[in-house]
């Protein structure tokens, strides 16, 4: 039925069939969609659970009934049938689901270079049915372990224990685990994937530094600043009694003689705020296992900073893909606490577009940054005169530390007024340095 009626000069057309038509092709665009969807995810599935081997059997059992039909064959016949039995008898394996819950454990989240790591696999079966034995991938790293998920009856579970080596320093990737089920011809395959994955930081070797050596942290009875405190350890005068003030702070025999409540006040003592700055440009050190003694010298140095409660500052030169750089090209190591610290020196890579370590000991001097001890490591590459260049920048306050890592080379101590320069040649030679300098 339809109607026509105009409105002001405004003529307009509605039909109730026509409405129903457009309804009826909306439903049915909506369901082939659907169908279009489900057909192909099943396509997808089915072709992902036949591996290479399953597709070679059936490609030979497709061509033995196209020659049996059509020339004959008997022995065609013979190896589409042989073929057709192979496959229906690897369906099984793969048909119904498995109620597994899969965990992946971890003994500990960070590991020292050249140790392990233990992991533990869980795997719960929750549902009423035995579950048959099947095939675990767990990827750590670049490398993939295949770990054997044996007979799990109903309501049981099973630990399959794990270790991942960590022979260099860096990040792993724990997970995500895949369980495999697939038949003893290994013709068809069904996986399912679990989410849960770890990152395990590698930290680099680090050697305990003697406390209070060659200057790296100094005394807090050194010397005094100017800035006044109501706690500290040099003694300044007394004042009067103001509201807010500790009673642990009244000075007793001064308020005695003259009859008013008097306070001690102190002068602020000045501690030695320490910057690590470590050239991570690789082509500055000889080899890429002296690039991680490098690595490694700058870590305990930045770790003992830390350990003692120092103010510091550690940074190395910017790479490409991390956090944006800063204005001087230095890109800071987060450093609140050691296990901070250490897993930004496990994630730090080399920078290959980094600036030179004496552009950026000069944009470190001219940062306005309260320093009073800098240590810069480097490779064995630079001479001696670019560190002094590097060094000149600093306030003649500052002492300069420079570390020049030399793979197997004899530990020595350099001094030239307010510049150190060691040469390690190991790890265990930095302590030995520290002792030194400090006699």
């Amino acid at each position: 039925m339809t109607r026509t009626r105009t409105r002001l000069g405004e003529t307009r057309t509605s039909t109730r069939a026509l409405a129903d038509t457009q309804r009826r092709k909306i439903v049915v665009r909506r369901r082939w969609r659907i169908a279009k969807s489900r057909v192909t995810d099943a396509w997808h599935a089915t072709t992902q659970a036949i591996t290479p081997l399953g597709w070679f059997v059936l490609a030979v059992m497709v061509t033995g009934i196209v020659l049996g039909a059509t020339l004959s064959w008997v022995e065609a016949w013979f190896v589409a049938v042989a073929g057709v039995a192979l496959l229906v008898v690897a369906l099984p394996f793969l048909i119904g689901s498995r109620a597994y819950h899969v965990q992946i454990l971890l003994d500990r989240p960070s590991v020292v270079a050249g140790g392990a790591v233990d992991a533990m696999i869980h795997v719960e079966n929750r549902g009423t049915r035995p579950a048959l034995p099947a095939v675990a991938e767990l990827p750590v790293g670049p490398a993939l372990r295949e770990l054997t998920i044996p007979f799990i009856g109903p309501h049981s579970e099973v630990d399959l224990p794990a270790r991942v080596p960590a022979p260099h320093r860096g990040l792993i990737q724990i997970g995500p685990l895949t369980v495999a089920r697939r038949d003893p011809l290994s013709l068809l395959r069904r996986e399912v994937t679990w989410p849960e994955k770890h990152l395990v930081h590698v930290h680099p070797e680090t050697a305990a530094l003697p406390p209070n050596s060659a200057g790296l942290v100094r005394d807090l009875e050194g010397t005094a600043s100017r800035r006044l405190t109501d706690s500290d350890l040099s003694f300044y005068a007394v004042r009067e009694y103001a509201p807010g003030d500790a009673m642990r702070h009244v000075h007793w025999k001064s308020t005695a003689k003259t009859g008013t409540l008097m306070v001690r006040q102190y002068e602020e003592s000045q501690t030695a705020r320490v910057a690590v700055l470590f050239d991570a440009r690789r082509e500055e050190y000889a080899s890429d296992s002296e690039f991680e003694l490098g690595v490694s010298v700058a870590a305990s140095i930045s770790v003992q900073a830390v350990r003692e409660g120092r103010e510091r500052f550690v940074a190395s030169a910017w790479a490409p893909g991390r956090v944006r750089p800063s204005v001087d090209g230095l890109e800071e190591l987060p450093s609140q606490d050691p296990q901070q610290l250490l897993n930004a020196w496990a994630e730090l890579e080399a920078a290959p577009e980094g600036l030179p370590f004496e552009a950026l000991a000069a944009g470190l001097a001219h940062s306005r940054r309260p320093l009073s001890i800098v240590a810069i490591v480097t490779g064995s590459v630079p001479e001696l005169s670019r560190i002094r260049r590097a060094c000149v920048a600093f306030d003649p306050n500052v002492h300069v530390l420079a570390v020049r890592c030399e793979e197997h080379a004899e530990p020595r101590v350099q001094r030239a007024d307010s510049l150190t320069v060691f040469t390690v040649g190991a790890l265990v030679d930095l302590p030995q340095l520290m002792l030194r300098s400090a006699s």
